[in-house]
This record gives structure tokens, C-alpha cells and sequence, in this order.
């Protein structure tokens, strides 16, 4: 029995990763003859409708990986520059759901995002500039500077790569995928040691 809820990794033909979708989208792809290969785990295989002419019912094997035909030129032309949005869920994964004040592990509802250089002392809601905190350094902190606080910050903020946005932005990844994906992130991205946090 397959796992209907598990994402699939979608690539552009380069191998660049795009973006996840859900099985319902990657049929669709393979039905369009969107899909130019497939690597990684078999996930899917749906089967569809018996033809008349042969009696034979088609089916459709989806991969953990799919690359469709085409290529994002826009973010390859931008790709030094792209900047993800900056949410909550992704910025806790980023930082492995540690308070990075005390440096316990938290579930998302008991962490905040904090600004290191606050709001009122002219600091920017940006990724360099935020780090996940739990509640209870958070309000210690309030709205000063670590530095004010006197607390230790115990990882330095940083912008994720489209890659790794896409990995954050991932529920459930699995190795295949975050093997794939790890292969995109710069050799001295700071998310291979929030990942080794992680293992």
C-alpha cells in the first residue's frame, strides 16, 4: 500500500529542483508526457482505465523524483540572487527546532522567531537577521540585542539557496530526495551542519 500523502521532488530538465507536488499532479505530468525522466524510489503506481483494443489496463509507475521537460531560466539567470520568503515553518526547519538561545529542541508551537538586531532598534524582518527562539528566551530577550540580553547566539542566521528552501519547504523528505537535493546546496552552506543537528 503506498503513502498518498508522501511529496514528490519535481526538477526541470537540468536536474534544477523546483518545487514539490502531490501524486495527483505527477500523474497528471506523466499523462501529459510532461516528464522527461524519473530517478529515485518508486513511490506510486496507479493504475488507470482497461482499453477496449487490447484489454490491457494502463498504469503509471511515479518515481521520488521527476524531471520535467524545460528549464527555469529566470531563476538560473537569478540563482545568486534569489531571496525565499521568509516564513515561520521553513525558518524552524533551518534552524532544526532549536531555541538558538539555550539550545534545546522545541516543537513548533512552542517556538517564535526572534530578530537578533530588533524591530525597534532598526532591524529587518530578513533571514539573516532572525533566528528561532523558544518562547521563553524570546521574552527574556524582549526587544533588545543578544549582546544587551547578555545570551549567547548559538548559530549564525543565513539565507537559504532556492535548494534549500525547497528542502525546508519539504513535509516528509526522503533520503533519495534529500541525497538529490544536498547534491544543489553550496559545498559551504551552513545547512550541512543544521542537518547533522537533525540526524
Amino acid at each position: 500500500m503506498y503513502d498518498l500523502h508522501q511529496q514528490v521532488l519535481r526538477t526541470d530538465a537540468s536536474g534544477m529542483p523546483l518545487e514539490w507536488i502531490n501524486y495527483q499532479e505527477a500523474v497528471r505530468l506523466y499523462h501529459l508526457d510532461q516528464v522527461a525522466y524519473s530517478c529515485g524510489s518508486l513511490l506510486y503506481r496507479v493504475h488507470g482505465g482497461i482499453c477496449a483494443l487490447t484489454g490491457r489496463q494502463s498504469r503509471i509507475d511515479v518515481n521520488s523524483i521527476i524531471a520535467t521537460y524545460g528549464s527555469n531560466k529566470v531563476l538560473i539567470r537569478n540563482r545568486d540572487r534569489y531571496v525565499p520568503p521568509l516564513n515561520n515553518p521553513a525558518l524552524f526547519k533551518r534552524d532544526a527546532h532549536l531555541c538558538m538561545y539555550c539550545g534545546d529542541r522545541f516543537q513548533s508551537r512552542d517556538l517564535s522567531r526572534d530578530h537578533v538586531t530588533p524591530i525597534s532598534q532598526n532591524g529587518q524582518d530578513v533571514w539573516t537577521n532572525v533566528v528561532t527562539a523558544c518562547r521563553r528566551c524570546n521574552n527574556h530577550k524582549a526587544g533588545r540585542s543578544p549582546e544587551q540580553a547578555h545570551m549567547e547566539l548559538l548559530a549564525v542566521p543565513f539565507t537559504p539557496t532556492h535548494a534549500e528552501y525547497i528542502y525546508l519547504q519539504g513535509k516528509r523528505v526522503l533520503a533519495d530526495q534529500m541525497e538529490f537535493l544536498r547534491a544543489h546546496f553550496p559545498r559551504r552552506s551552513l545547512m550541512h551542519a543544521r542537518l547533522k543537528l537533525l540526524a
